[in-house]
Parts: C-alpha cells; sequence; structure tokens
C-alpha cells in the first residue's frame, strides 16, 4: 500500500493548502470545526475515515489506505447564486482526472455522483458553512480507487476493480490525486463565463440522459424520462402527460429505472 504523501500533492502552480491525516471521523467535520483558523483552499485527506457520509446522510465506507477521501474549503469568486454550480464542476473534474490517468469512460448522476459500468465509483457533497470571514462552501469527495470487494448492498465500484488488469494489483492514490486537485482548480474556474461550455461537456458525460426516473415534485410522485440539462445544470424531464419539469434538487428524486 503507497501511502498518500504531502509532498506528491503539494503543487506550487495550484491554490491548494494540502493536509494528510492518519484518521479522522470525516474530512468534511474537521474542515467545519477548524474552518475558521484555516486558509482558503485547505484540501484534507485521510486514510481513514471512521464516519463519512453522503447525500441523505448515507455513509461512505471505504477500506483504509486504498481510496480518495478528502475535502476542499473553498470560497468561489462568483456571486452567492452561482455557488451550487460547484458540484456539476467538480462531477466533472472528476470525469476528466479519471480519463487522463486511465482507459476509462466515466459518467454523471446528476448532480453528484460519477459511475462506471452503472455502479457508482465517486460521490461529491457541498455544503455551506459561516465563518467570521463570510460564507465558505466545504467539498467532501469520495473516490474508490484500489477497493476490490464491496457489501452486496451497495452498488459501488472502484477504478482498480473496473481496469481489470492481470498486472496492476494497486493505483498510485499520489498521481491520482494530484490530478484531480489540477482537474478540480481547472473546472472551478469556469464557474462564471465558461460555465455554458462546462454544461456541454457534463451532458456528453450523462448517466441519467434518456432514462426513467421516479422523482417527488409539486407536492407529488411523479415519473419521467430524462430530456436534457438546463443552463444552470438542473434536470429536465419529459411527463407522460406531453409536460415538463425541472428538477433542481437530487433529494427529489426516488429510484431510477435501470
Amino acid at each position: 500500500m503507497i501511502p498518500l504523501d504531502v509532498s506528491a500533492l503539494q503543487d506550487d502552480a495550484l491554490p491548494w493548502h494540502i493536509t494528510v491525516l492518519d484518521e479522522v471521523s470525516s474530512t468534511s467535520d474537521w474542515l467545519k470545526q477548524n474552518a475558521a483558523d484555516l486558509p482558503v483552499g485547505t484540501v484534507v485527506f485521510t486514510e481513514s475515515q471512521t464516519a463519512g457520509r453522503g447525500r441523505r446522510d448515507n455513509r461512505w465506507i471505504a477500506p483504509r489506505g486504498r481510496d480518495l477521501m478528502f475535502s476542499l474549503l473553498l470560497k468561489p469568486a462568483a456571486p452567492l447564486e452561482s455557488w451550487p454550480r460547484i458540484t456539476t464542476l467538480a462531477a466533472l473534474a472528476i470525469c476528466k482526472a479519471i480519463e487522463a490517468e486511465l482507459p476509462l469512460q466515466p459518467r454523471i448522476k446528476w448532480p453528484n455522483d460519477v459511475y462506471l459500468s452503472d455502479r457508482k465509483v465517486s460521490g461529491l457533497l457541498a455544503e455551506t458553512v459561516s465563518t467570521r470571514d463570510g460564507m465558505l462552501i466545504i467539498l467532501g469527495i469520495g473516490l474508490n480507487v484500489n477497493a476490490r470487494d464491496f457489501p452486496p448492498e451497495i452498488h459501488a465500484t472502484s477504478l482498480l476493480r473496473e481496469l481489470a488488469s492481470p498486472v496492476v494489483s494497486e493505483l498510485d492514490r499520489n498521481t491520482l490525486a494530484h490530478r484531480l486537485l489540477s482537474s478540480l482548480h481547472t473546472e472551478f474556474a469556469r464557474i462564471e463565463d465558461d460555465f455554458p461550455a462546462a454544461i456541454a461537456e457534463v451532458r456528453e458525460r450523462s448517466w441519467l440522459s434518456g432514462r426513467q426516473i421516479r422523482c417527488r415534485a409539486e407536492g407529488r410522485e411523479l415519473h419521467g424520462r430524462v430530456l436534457d440539462l438546463n443552463e444552470e445544470g438542473h434536470l429536465m424531464l419529459a411527463l407522460p402527460d406531453g409536460g415538463s419539469l425541472t428538477l433542481t434538487s437530487a433529494e427529489e428524486i426516488r429510484d431510477v429505472r435501470m
């Protein structure tokens, strides 16, 4: 097992301030507790996370030293109403980093999961926190890198598992993490003027396009077929009655028909 190494992750050309912890309950919770004393651009990685979580407070389970678990402290140079775009840009950044390092084709399950072969390989959770310096974003990211086995109830995979190489027994997490940090920096810069072009690239990687989903909206349960993303990256559905609907939050989705 190759440990995470700050010297391999830190890059003077990037704005990140890197910390690697051996074990923590949650990298995002650690940033919340320490945000007032940390510079914007702080990134904390951990080898082991005992209480990692995803959307709807689902647990993020990962074996020690096998995957990438980290959180970033951000203050986007954009109006607050544009901050939700960060999740979309981060999902795109993860896809591009994987594509640059490996012969794999990741897809974005709107808005905050990345899939390979119809299984989850990465998840994102963005939260806002108020400090004496104003509002900040804490973005938590989990990426399954070297894990091979998953509980049957968890519909997940890893980069190593999807690579299915007889000669590669472990992927270098330091190389992947450095690529991810570079990709995140590049994509975050697109939050304003270049966001329409970023959305076009997200569309090309959409896992939900054309699928039937069940959702809760307008106070009722609805079924619809995913048509597209709008200019803000929200999900557009075609309804059976010929109408349409736009979803702005993943909390509204109940299930997806494979």
